[in-house]
């Protein structure tokens, strides 16, 4: 049975997607980073710049198709991170990273 999206559509919208949240994480990162837990060290807002360059580069390594297996599976990894550390105190902000992680996966698996 033919996919009823292209999944080369899925996968640049989903590039798209996870650029505009690098983007909102730059773009935000002061308010963003008052929510950084004080158990991780140095100033919230780096960690949500290191985060937001992760998601723009993230985006770049599928748009290109550059080791996209391995970009995909990291992000993954530090989506789940994020998850279960992080944002574990908030549900919905630990649900959209798994969410967000297991798309990653499809995308690095190459299934067609």
């Amino acid at each position: 049975m033919k996919a009823f999206i292209p999944v080369k559509l899925a996968e640049v919208i989903f590039a798209l997607i996870i650029a505009y949240f690098g983007y909102w994480h730059f773009t935000h990162a002061d308010s963003m980073g008052r929510a950084v837990p004080g158990y991780i060290p140095g100033p919230g807002s780096l960690w949500i710049y290191i985060t937001g360059a992760v998601f723009v580069l993230a985006a770049i390594g599928i748009l290109a198709d550059i080791k996209k297996t391995l970009v995909c599976y990291l992000f993954a990894a530090m989506l789940l991170l994020f998850a279960f550390t992080v944002h574990l105190h908030n549900h919905i902000d630990a649900l959209k990273d798994a969410a967000i992680a297991m798309c990653a996966l499809i995308v690095g698996s190459g299934k067609k």
